[in-house]
């Protein structure tokens, strides 16, 4: 079954074929929206940036570029090349998930963006310029749009993890009282190895929220506000 890209089929036979003039338009369609979603990335301060998403979609594109040359030129029909190009991604894009202070993971977004361009860079260098533009317009919309449906939805939960730095460790059997006494279930509590010397006493805490009142009509945001006025609380702010 020969599937015909319909982009290719508006711009000509000679999109779809391998040429200098292909060559360059799929080059240059890697480069421009990986550009963009680097750019989105870059913006937000995340490690992978600019250079990191264009270098993948474009080392993806010439990849298959390459393995298509082969198999037609040498009637070599093992993507060699592209399949090294999905295992390259693949670290690449493991390599930027980060493990914070505050025992919070980092980069997981940024991860799998990486990986995601990875393969929009071997769509348009097998000329399926309609997949590339399709799963362009998903990537950015996923990227822009979501997040603040997604903040929405996470301060509406009933569950959430906070890092709290209390000012001595005494204090620690006092805030669990509090927080039960609150309508707030502590599910979990972790020390935090990274401030051991700090002369703080920190840890990552899990809530439940059980009281009505609290489900009803507070948001997590309103709840941190609340625990932050504890004398003892030296510092707080909710894990993402």
């Amino acid at each position: 079954m020969t599937i015909i890209d319909p982009i290719a089929k508006f711009l000509g036979e000679w999109s779809a074929n391998l040429n200098v003039w292909s060559i360059l338009l799929r080059l240059l369609l890697s480069l421009v929206l990986a550009s963009v979603i680097g750019f989105e990335r870059s913006s937000k301060r995340h490690a992978a940036g600019l250079r990191t998403f264009i270098l993948v979609a474009l080392s993806a594109s010439v990849a298959v570029i390459v393995d298509e040359f082969w198999a037609t030129t040498f009637d070599f029909k093992v993507p060699v090349l592209t399949a090294a190009t999905v295992i390259g991604a693949a670290i690449i894009s493991s390599n930027s998930i980060l493990f914070s202070s505050k025992n919070q993971i980092k980069g997981l977004t940024t991860s799998v963006g990486l990986w995601m361009i990875g393969f929009l860079g071997l769509a348009f260098g097998a000329g399926f310029y309609t997949l590339g533009l399709i799963a362009f317009v998903l990537l950015i919309f996923s990227l822009s749009v979501f997040p603040t449906f997604e903040v929405y939805l996470k301060n509406r939960s009933n569950h959430f993890e906070v890092h709290v730095e209390f000012k001595d460790k005494s204090n620690l059997r006092e805030f669990t009282t509090t927080m039960r006494m609150l309508g707030l279930r502590i599910d979990d509590i972790e020390a935090n190895p990274a401030y051991v010397n700090s002369g703080l006493s920190v840890y990552t805490v899990a809530f439940t929220v059980e009281s009505k009142e609290l489900k009803k009509y507070k948001t997590h945001k309103e709840i941190i506000e609340a625990i932050k006025s504890i004398e003892y609380v030296n510092y707080i702010e909710e894990l993402s």
